[in-house]
């Protein structure tokens, strides 16, 4: 390079480009170039500097000792000069400077550099009007961090707590999403339930991203102004937080609390990143601004205003889906509480932790945290937290309950034992239930000399709906449908081997119910007009016609698909199993933190005390049941465990219904269409009762008022929930979908009612009903027989109890004042004093 070449170069790419040519010649006379290897230290720290030093081609970097002044560590690019503050002052090195790749550098010797120093002094004078300018630039700079660190600091996050703590598969997962979204800049929603420390996730984002040094700040929206003026500043005004926070982070804590004024600019903002300052309404609005900062938004649930704007979305798994985590975030509590302190550290007893795992935390981490401290505080001296020491919390799941399994030994026993239900289904229900089709077809044809039509009409149903308030869904586990179901099943396969479908959860969770409640409506209907409870082939058909439906389905889906989704008698145990006082649960404690077989659901060989097993017929599993719905008390679950963990519980009726409950569209349909059927089934009463003179031989007036006897009833619940809505007092209403299972005890009750007289009266005649099956005279056998007014005293007290208890299930679902619900209750009276006058006073 030429010397004129050198001086060009020197005025446009180094910081003596203010200087004179003239002098800038003299400088470029006295130029030594040197290339100097990768990773060669080109000046040692606090040294006497030998050379003023400009690179040319390369990068250096440099380091110092000096760790009160981080700004001494810096990278050095093509045009950096070095050493000439130390030269002109006389100064030793401030750092230690070493080539990262080859490096091409221009050297003046000190002495050389001195001396041209001495001959032009504007050299000198040069410099010092750049310090001045630089101390002016850093004087500025530092005015303005303070202001800034003045308006950041009430909202500034200094530090993240310990990572993510535990093992389970939710934690893992959960680092990965953090890992993931510090990796770039893209914004990032984090939801979940109070108390997860959803905040301190933020914080370990920002910490753990490339921006880690710039500030992270964190704003309470419900706190923040209508207008925004805050977060986006005012125009020729204050500015906001948005401006001083620069390429910071911004965490939006609980967005779902932000003022509506101010949620559309804040989505817009989060959707580019640009926003307008606030501008008074006679002003012009100010122009668009762009932000360099990172969004995290911390909220208690997904926010459809803002999920199509978010690239990362961080769902936080609660903490009693993560029971595998709780010993090691109490060992973490401990561990905090303890140093903080000065305590030795305590152990947590193996009962404590169980009992914490059988907990489900509603108020999640921070609530186990405060739960671990103030053990701490009550254990005092003692070198171990046990059980005692940690007060009683049970949830909704586990309130009121007494497991029937640990008060009576024997019962476990027996449950666990072949003869529940095997056994039985395959030892008698199978073969009596093939006797019973074959009686109905060859038998006589009426109830009263057909025993199995007297057993299926006058004890069958009497029995299992008194049975429902007691057992639930137990009819199901000795069910002869799914027999000759799991029978064909089992037969195709061996006979066909192939794999049988997996369940469309989502097409039978939508359709199914819908289907059982239009086969429920047809038998109603085919009930009434074709006199089935008095015709044995036809019941006879009945039944079959349920078989085969089951036997059908067994032979194209795995397990039980008929009897979850679609059997009718099977949808109408599920609804009345609700209101039953026991229930099958398993401790989620101990299903999430012990369990890694889940061989109460998939089945599998014999482990430790479970048995081998084939897994829940229904695919329900025993910790996830919200209700007795989907359980057939077919004891699988309580077999195949190896923990003790399945419960058979004692507990309020129906206590779900007001606790954890969730209502669906079908089941409420069902509800009604059940409802309607105790005045389809008292059809000559209710038209004597309403005054009507229709000839029910004639098929259409027949069918028309069987319809209206379905259909009408239904409409005094929706007309009372309409007057609820319209004069409500002050309060609105539950959705009716919720409301309506307050109906349930009225409708077992109204349907008891009704079978009671057929069971009281014409199930005694049973013993010489069967010798008239076979053609023998058992005229003068034993006949129970109650008396009219016992009949009548005992569906009185039904009908009454049902209504006061339908009247209390409404208000414990609604939780609402008892003159909200008037109409509601009203209508519940109505009803069963409609049913009194059809079914009593008939």
């Amino acid at each position: 390079m030429t010397s004129k070449e050198t001086v060009t170069w020197l005025e446009e790419r180094t910081a003596l480009g203010t200087l004179e040519a003239e002098v800038l010649n003299a400088i470029a006379q006295q130029i030594e170039e040197q290339i100097i290897p990768p990773q060669t230290n080109l000046v040692t720290e606090n040294t006497t500097p030998e050379a003023l030093y400009i690179l040319v081609e390369g990068q250096l970097e440099s380091d110092s000792s000096n760790q009160a002044n981080p700004a001494l560590a810096i990278g050095f690019l093509p045009g950096a000069v070095i050493h000439l503050q130390e030269l002109l002052l006389d100064q030793p090195t401030q750092r230690t400077i070493t080539t990262v790749t080859e490096c091409h550098v221009w050297v003046v010797p000190a002495e050389k550099f001195r001396a041209l120093v001495s001959e032009y002094p504007e050299i000198f004078q040069a410099v010092s009007r750049q310090l001045a300018q630089e101390l002016a630039n850093l004087t500025s700079a530092f005015t303005y961090e303070q202001e800034r660190a003045i308006a950041l600091r009430p909202y500034l996050v200094t530090k993240a707590k310990r990572g993510i703590v535990g093992t389970s598969r939710y934690a893992v997962r959960l680092r990965e999403e953090i890992r993931e979204a510090a990796s770039d800049r893209k914004s990032v929603l984090i939801f979940g339930e109070p108390g997860l420390e959803k905040d301190n996730i933020a914080a370990l984002i920002h910490f753990g991203s490339k921006q880690r040094r710039e500030p992270i700040i964190k704003v309470n929206c419900s706190i923040l102004q209508t207008s925004g003026a805050d977060l986006f500043g005012r125009a020729g005004g204050k500015p906001g937080l948005l401006e001083w926070l620069g390429e910071g982070t911004l965490v939006l804590n609980n967005i779902q609390e932000t003022p509506p004024e101010l949620l559309p600019q804040l989505v817009n903002f989060i959707k580019d990143s640009t926003y307008n300052p606030v501008s008074r309404s006679e002003e012009t609005p100010a122009a668009p601004r762009t932000s360099r900062a990172r969004i995290l938004i911390v909220s208690e649930k997904n926010q459809p205003q803002i999920e199509r704007c978010i690239a990362h979305h961080i769902k936080v798994p609660p903490l009693r889906v993560r029971k595998a985590d709780i010993k090691a975030q109490v060992d973490y509590y401990i561990s905090l509480y303890t140093q903080a302190k000065g305590n030795y550290k305590q152990k947590l007893a193996p009962e404590a932790l169980r009992r914490l795992q059988s907990y489900d935390f509603p108020g999640n981490l921070k609530e186990l945290q405060n739960l671990v401290e103030r053990a701490i505080v009550q254990a005092g001296e003692a070198r171990e937290l046990t059980e005692e020491i940690f007060w009683s919390a049970d949830t909704k799941k586990k309130r009121f309950r007494v497991n029937l399994l640990n008060v009576y030994p024997d019962l476990r026993k027996f449950l666990r034992s072949s003869w529940w239900p095997d056994r039985i289904n395959y030892g008698f229900t199978a073969t009596a239930f093939a006797l019973i089709v074959a009686v109905l077809f060859i038998g006589p044809q009426t109830r009263d000399r057909n025993f199995v039509l007297n057993l299926f009409w006058a004890w069958w149903w009497a029995f299992f709906l008194f049975l429902f308030p007691f057992l639930g869904r137990v009819w199901c586990a000795v069910c002869p449908f799914m027999i000759y179901g799991e029978i064909t099943q089992k037969l195709s396969l061996w006979l066909f081997p192939r794999k049988l479908k997996r369940w469309n959860r989502e097409l039978a969770e939508k359709w199914g119910g819908w289907f059982l409640f239009g086969l429920f409506a047809l038998i109603f209907l085919w009930e009434e007009l074709w006199n089935l409870d008095n015709t044995a082939y036809l019941s006879a058909c009945l039944l079959l016609l349920i078989t085969a439906g089951a036997m059908i389905f067994s032979a194209i889906f795995e397990r039980r698909f008929w009897c979850r989704y679609l059997c009718p008698i099977g949808g109408m145990n599920g609804l009345f199993a609700k209101l039953s006082m026991t229930e099958l649960r398993a401790q989620q404690g101990i299903c999430s933190a012990t369990c890694t077989t889940y061989q109460c659901y998939k089945g599998g060989p014999q482990k430790g005390e479970g048995m081998e097993t084939n897994g829940c017929p229904l695919y329900s599993h025993p910790a996830q049941l919200e209700d007795n719905k989907d359980c057939v008390l077919c004891m699988t679950c309580l077999k195949a465990c190896p923990h003790r963990s399945v419960e058979f519980n004692l507990r309020p009726p129906g206590i779900e219904l007001w606790t954890t409950h969730v209502a669906h569209t079908y089941e409420v349909a069902l509800l009604f269409l059940l409802l309607g059927g105790v005045y389809l089934h008292r059809l000559p009463e209710l038209q004597s009762w309403l005054g009507l003179h229709l000839d029910l031989t004639q098929f259409w007036q027949h069918l028309g008022l069987s319809l209206l006897a379905l259909i009408i009833p239904v409409a005094v619940p929706f007309t009372a929930y309409g007057l609820t809505k319209i004069i409500n007092f002050g309060r609105k209403p539950k959705a009716f979908i919720e409301l309506a299972y307050g109906y349930l005890p009225l409708v077992l009750g109204g349907n008891l009612a009704h079978y009671l007289r057929l069971s009281l009266e014409e199930g005694g005649r049973i013993i010489p009903v069967t010798f008239a099956t076979f053609g023998l005279n058992g005229e003068q056998l034993p006949v129970l027989v109650a008396h009219p007014a016992v009949v009548d005293f005992l569906q009185g007290v039904t009908l009454i109890f049902s209504v006061l208890l339908t009247i209390v299930l409404t208000q414990k679902i609604a939780r609402q004042p008892m003159r909200t619900l008037f109409w509601q209750h009203l209508a519940a009276i109505t009803l069963g004093a409609s049913m009194w006058a059809i079914i009593v006073s008939s």
